[in-house]
């Protein structure tokens, strides 16, 4: 994926959700790719990527976010 940067990874569908709402309410566009295994949930994460030139923005966004 050129032009995108991975700034977040998890398991939890509801988690990445939610963190892809509180970028999208600071303008930043992110696309959700879930790679998760279908039939054996244990296998795969579900990533979040955004554009690559607001990727510092995201990250300390991202960072305020987590530890509060």
């Amino acid at each position: 994926m050129s032009g995108w940067f991975k700034i977040y990874s998890t398991r939890n569908y509801a988690e990445a959700n939610i963190i892809k709402g509180m970028l999208e309410e600071n303008s930043i566009e992110v696309i959700i790719m879930n790679k998760l295994d279908s039939s054996y949930i244990n296998f795969g994460d579900i990533e979040l990527y955004v554009p690559t030139h607001l990727k510092d923005l995201a990250k300390s966004l991202l960072d305020q976010t987590l530890t509060n």
